[in-house]
C-alpha cells in the first residue's frame, strides 16, 4: 500500500499513492502519481544533463501540472494488461533568451495520452490546446487528436504563421540555427488507414519561405528553402487525395535541388512529378548527426515522371511518360531481413516509360560483390503500394558470393530488422537462421559467378537461369564446379520463417572422387558413412526434397528422394559389413569386392534410405545386395551370395545391426525390421526418431496376423449389415 509518498526528480516535485497485489498469475495495481502547481522551470529540470545548460542563460516562466496513473490487472496467461493514462499541463508559459528581440509567450499545452491495456492499437494523444505568441502576427496554434494506430482516427487543427528565426533566438538554440517564415492552415478529420485505403477529409497548405538549417556539426547550411505544399480531401478515400508540391527547392554547397510533384487518386496515381538536382547525402546526414556515423553518398537525378499507376500493370505503355537518369554513387542501402547493408558503389539508371534500365550497378553486400545489367518494370507501383511487385530481367555477374552472410540472424550492422528477425534472434541468439527471399520480387537472372561458398563447401564458374518469385528461388540448368567436377541442377528454395526453411533439388555429376567428396562435403559423410572405405570415380543423378534447420543445416527426417550412383572405377576395401559377411563365409576377397560399374538405386524417407537390389563380383561369387539402411547407420539388408557357375544358384544372408557392428545371419531371410522416423512439416519437429523393430516370436506374429484377420472380417459385417438396413 502506497499511502503518502513524496520524492524529487531533480527540481521537481512528485506524490504517489495506491497500491500493488501480488497473484498468482501476475498482478493488479492502481497507482496514481501527480506533480501540481509547479513551474515549468522545475518540470524541465528532468530532462537529461546535456539539455540542461540551455536553460542556466533562459529565462523562464509559467506553471505546470503532471498527472499518471496506471491501473488494473496484468496476466500473461490471459492477455490482460493494466491501463496507463498521462496528462501535462502548461499554462501562461514564458521563454525568453537574453538576445532574443522579442520572447515566447502565452505558451499553453494539455497534452493527454491514453494507453488502453497497454496497447499501442489503442493508443489516444490527444492535444486540447497547443499555443504560443511570438509578438503581433506571429503566432501558433495546434488541437490534434488521434486514436489507434493501424487504423488511427484524427481530428486536427493547426494554425500559424511564425517567423522560424525569431523562434529560434527566443528559445536560445546553441546547436541549430533555423531561418524562414513558415505559414501552415490544416485541417483534418477522419481515418486514415493505409490497409482500408482512407485518409482524413483534408483542406490545408504548408508554406516556408526562405528557409534555412545550420548546426554545429557541419560548418555549411541547406539554404533557400522554399516548400509551397497543399493537401486536399473531399471524401475520407484515397480516391480524392490530392497532394501538390510547387515548387520544393533548396540549395547546399553551391548545389539546386528542385522538386515539382502533382499527385492526385491515391487509390490509382495519376502523378507529375519532375526532380533535378545533386544530393550529396553523406554531408547532408552530417547537418543533423553527430560524428562517427557511417553514411555517405551522392544521389545526382533529373526525371521526369508523368502517367497513372495503373498503366503499366494494365499494359499501356504507351500512356505512360517517365524518362531521365539518376546516379547513385556510395550509398548504403537496408532491408529488413538481412543483417547487414547494400553498399551501392555505382547505380547508374535511366527511365524509358515502363522500365528503369540499370545501365550501370556495382554493389557490394559484406564479402560479396554484384553487377547487375538489365531493367525493372513497375518501379512506380512498388514505391507506391505496399504490396507491389517488382518485375524485371537482369544478367548478374559477381567474383564472389558468400550466402553464409545472408543468413537472417547473423550479425551485422542493419539495425533496421523485422520484428519477426529481432525475435527470433533474442529466442535464438547463437542461430544463424535462414535466407529470407523478398516476397515483392518477380525477377529473373542470367547468373554468372565465379566463386559461391555456403558454409564451408566452394562452388566454383557457377552458371545458369535464377529466378525469383514470390518468395522462392529457381535454379534451372544451372551448373558449376564442385570437388572437381561439373553438377548440373535444377533447385527451389522457400523461406518459411527466419528459422526454417523447405528446398528440392535435382543433380547430376559426372565422374567426382568419392574420397574428397567425402572429406569436403559435410552432408556426404552424414549421408553415405561408407564412402570412407571407398576410392576412385562415381557419377550420381539424384533428387532431394527436405527442410533447414535454424542454421540452415539440412534436416535429415525431413528428405525424401531417390535415384542413381554409379560405381564407374571404384575401390571398396574393409567396409565391415561387408568384410563380416566375408569372415562368416571363409571369403577373403569380400574385404576387397570388385563393385566396378555397378549402378545402386536408393530411395530416401523418414530418415531411412531403401536400397534396391544391385550384383557384383566378390572372386568367383555374385552377390546381390538390397535392404534398408538409416542415417543413424541401422541395417537391415539382405544379401544373396550366388554361386558359380553364373551365380543361378545361392544362398541368402541377412546382415542387421549397425554400419560399425554389423550381425550376420547365413541361411536367414528374416531380418530385424526398422520402425522410420517421423516428421511433422508444419512445425519442422521431428516427432520420433528411427529405431530398430522390436523382435516377435512366430506365435506373436500369427496372432497379430489372425487379429488383423478378424478386424478386418468385423468391419466387413458391419458394411454388410448398414447396407441391408438402408
Amino acid at each position: 500500500m502506497l499511502k503518502k509518498n513524496e520524492l524529487r526528480i531533480n527540481e521537481l516535485p512528485l506524490k504517489f499513492i495506491g497500491f500493488i497485489s501480488i497473484l498468482k498469475d501476475g498482478y493488479n495495481m492502481d497507482i496514481k502519481a501527480a506533480s501540481e502547481k509547479t513551474t515549468i522551470r522545475e518540470m524541465i529540470s528532468v530532462l537529461p544533463p546535456q539539455y540542461l545548460d540551455w536553460t542556466k542563460d533562459t529565462k523562464i516562466e509559467g506553471n505546470s501540472d503532471l498527472y499518471f496513473h496506471i491501473k488494473g490487472r496484468f496476466s500473461e496467461p490471459k492477455k490482460i494488461k493494466p491501463r496507463a493514462k498521462v496528462r501535462l499541463l502548461v499554462k501562461n508559459g514564458f521563454v525568453s533568451n537574453g538576445k532574443a528581440p522579442v520572447p515566447m509567450n502565452n505558451l499553453n499545452m494539455d497534452l493527454n495520452i491514453d494507453l488502453p491495456s497497454l496497447d499501442t492499437n489503442q493508443l489516444g494523444v490527444d492535444v486540447k490546446k497547443l499555443s504560443f505568441d511570438l509578438g503581433p502576427n506571429n503566432n501558433f496554434r495546434a488541437y490534434i487528436k488521434t486514436k489507434g494506430l493501424n487504423e488511427m482516427q484524427v481530428n486536427a487543427d493547426i494554425k500559424g504563421a511564425v517567423d522560424l528565426q525569431t523562434l529560434d533566438q527566443a528559445l536560445g538554440l546553441k546547436d541549430i540555427d533555423i531561418r524562414g517564415l513558415m505559414d501552415t492552415n490544416i485541417k483534418a478529420n477522419g481515418i486514415f488507414s493505409l490497409d482500408k485505403k482512407l485518409f482524413p477529409k483534408t483542406n490545408g497548405y504548408l508554406h516556408l519561405k526562405n528557409g534555412l538549417v545550420k548546426t554545429k556539426y557541419y560548418p555549411n547550411p541547406i539554404q533557400n528553402i522554399n516548400l509551397i505544399a497543399n493537401i486536399i480531401n473531399t471524401d475520407g478515400t484515397f480516391r480524392s487525395l490530392g497532394v501538390k508540391l510547387d515548387p520544393f527547392s533548396f540549395d547546399f554547397e553551391g548545389n539546386p535541388v528542385f522538386v515539382n510533384a502533382d499527385l492526385q487518386d491515391f487509390e490509382d496515381l495519376l502523378y507529375k512529378v519532375r526532380a533535378k538536382g545533386v544530393l550529396n547525402v553523406g554531408r547532408i546526414y552530417k547537418v543533423f548527426a553527430k560524428k562517427g556515423f557511417d553514411i555517405s553518398g551522392l544521389i545526382m537525378a533529373d526525371l521526369s515522371l508523368n502517367g497513372r499507376q495503373s498503366y503499366a500493370t494494365t499494359g499501356q505503355y504507351s500512356k505512360l511518360d517517365n524518362k531521365g537518369t539518376l546516379i547513385l554513387k556510395n550509398i548504403k542501402a537496408t532491408t529488413e531481413y538481412l543483417p547487414k547493408s547494400f553498399f551501392i558503389r555505382e547505380g547508374n539508371f535511366r527511365f524509358e516509360n515502363e522500365k528503369m534500365w540499370f545501365r550501370k550497378f556495382l554493389a557490394t553486400y559484406g564479402k560479396s560483390d554484384f553487377a547487375l545489367n538489365g531493367y525493372l518494370l513497375n518501379t512506380i507501383n512498388y514505391f507506391i503500394e505496399r504490396k507491389g511487385t517488382l518485375h524485371g530481367k537482369f544478367g548478374l555477374n559477381s567474383s564472389y558470393i558468400l550466402i553464409d552472410e545472408f543468413m537472417a540472424l547473423k550479425n551485422g550492422d542493419n539495425t533496421d530488422k523485422s520484428i519477426e528477425v529481432e525475435y527470433a534472434k533474442v529466442e535464438n541468439p547463437k542461430s544463424s537462421g535462414v535466407v529470407i527471399i523478398p516476397k515483392n520480387l518477380d525477377i529473373s537472372l542470367e547468373a554468372n559467378a565465379k566463386k559461391v561458398e555456403f558454409k564451408g563447401l566452394v562452388l566454383n564458374h557457377l552458371k545458369g537461369n535464377a529466378s525469383v518469385n514470390t518468395g522462392e528461388v529457381y535454379l534451372k540448368n544451372t551448373s558449376f564446379d564442385i570437388i572437381g567436377s561439373r553438377m548440373n541442377i535444377d533447385a527451389r528454395y522457400q523461406d518459411e520463417s527466419p528459422l526454417t526453411a523447405n528446398y528440392d533439388v535435382s543433380l547430376k555429376v559426372q565422374d567426382f572422387d568419392v574420397q574428397r567428396a567425402y572429406k569436403e562435403i559435410d552432408m556426404v559423410r552424414e549421408m553415405v558413412t561408407a564412402a570412407k572405405n571407398v576410392k576412385g570415380i562415381v557419377s550420381l543423378n539424384y533428387k532431394l526434397k527436405g527442410d533447414f534447420d535454424k542454421n540452415m543445416s539440412p534436416i535429415y527426417p525431413s528428405l525424401e528422394g531417390g535415384g542413381i550412383v554409379n560405381l564407374r572405377d571404384v575401390e571398396v576395401k574393409n567396409l565391415k559389413m561387408l568384410s563380416a559377411v566375408g569372415d562368416n563365409l571363409g571369403a577373403k576377397a569380400f574385404d576387397n569386392p570388385d563393385m566396378k560399374g555397378v549402378n545402386i538405386e536408393t530411395h530416401i524417407k523418414n530418415n531411412l534410405i531403401h536400397v534396391d537390389k544391385f550384383t557384383f563380383k566378390v572372386s568367383v561369387l555374385r552377390p546381390s545386395i538390397s535392404g534398408t539402411t538409416s542415417f543413424n547407420g541401422l541395417l537391415d539388408l539382405r544379401v544373396r551370395v550366388g554361386l558359380p557357375p553364373g551365380g543361378w544358384i545361392g544362398f541368402p544372408i541377412v546382415v542387421t545391426g549397425t554400419h560399425a557392428k554389423p550381425k550376420i545371419k547365413i541361411f536367414s531371410k528374416t531380418g530385424q525390421g526398422i520402425i522410420d522416423a517421423l516428421y511433422n512439416k508444419k512445425s519442422n519437429k521431428v516427432i520420433r526418431e528411427e529405431r530398430r523393430a522390436e523382435k516377435k516370436t512366430r506365435r506373436q506374429q500369427r496372432k497379430e496376423k489372425e487379429a488383423q484377420e478378424q478386424k478386418a472380417k468385423n468391419a466387413e459385417n458391419r458394411i454388410n449389415k448398414e447396407l441391408k438396413e438402408k
